[in-house]
């Protein structure tokens, strides 16, 4: 059974003075829920929010807190994002097994790792659902799909950009594993990065029925329209 398409507004583009604002402007016009990239400029190259944000935008919402840790160590933030009011709470699958040659470094990215740590993956999503929230697995563009875990997951997010800022072009190549998803994954199937009226088409017909957009959606001279195009993709 297909899914409904939903959207998932990336605050990461919102006018950060107007936040209130932003988030009134995004609930009229059917948005879902909303997505909070938390990084730490080690993981990615990029610093943005912490727990604070997340309580604060808690009072201004009752829709559903995503909060994407693109951190270099993800379980030792679960508990703090949990209690800072986050209903569904994402880690990158990169967090958990050797990196390669490549991006060592804290300041070489993408982060790619030559194998993940199965179990030290499992002990953290279950510790998000032992908080009452949902757990997410992060796969960027060059992780391949992690079948091994899904049963611990309540969706999975694959990135069609390299995580960092928004505003970047999609990467169509991620949608193999989209696909991939759709036919052995019952859970929800988001996709992030370059999510636009052209683009969301095949994502969502790859598979993907979350749609996260920042720059898109924000930067939108009408975001109402712009999120009715999302909602209607497929139609």
């Amino acid at each position: 059974m297909t899914k409904p398409i939903e959207i998932s507004a990336s605050i990461l583009s919102a006018d950060f003075g107007n936040l209130a604002r932003d988030i009134k402007r995004c609930e009229v016009a059917g948005i879902e829920r909303f997505h909070i990239d938390c990084m730490d400029g080690h993981f990615v190259p990029n610093l943005t929010i912490g727990p604070v944000m997340v309580e604060a935008m808690r009072k201004y919402t009752k829709l559903p807190l995503e909060t994407h840790l693109m951190i270099e160590h993800p379980g030792a933030y679960i508990e703090d994002y949990a209690k800072a009011g986050a209903d569904i709470i994402h880690i990158q699958v990169e967090c958990y097994g050797p990196r390669r040659a490549n991006c060592r470094e804290w300041n070489q990215w993408p982060k790619e790792v030559e194998g993940v740590d199965i179990a030290a993956l499992q002990k953290d999503l279950k510790r998000i659902r032992s908080w009452g929230k949902k757990a997410f697995i992060v796969l960027n563009p060059s992780t391949p799909l992690c079948e091994d875990v899904l049963k611990d997951c309540d969706g999975v997010l694959v990135m069609s950009v390299n995580p960092g800022f928004a505003g970047q072009k999609f990467m169509p190549e991620v949608l193999s594993k989209v696909q991939r998803l759709k036919e052995i994954f019952k859970g929800d199937i988001a996709i992030d990065g370059g999510i636009n009226a052209q683009t969301a088409p095949s994502a969502v017909k790859a598979g993907a029925h979350v749609l996260i957009t920042a720059s898109y959606l924000f930067g939108a001279s009408d975001l109402a329209q712009a999120a009715r195009d999302l909602l209607n993709t497929g139609c």
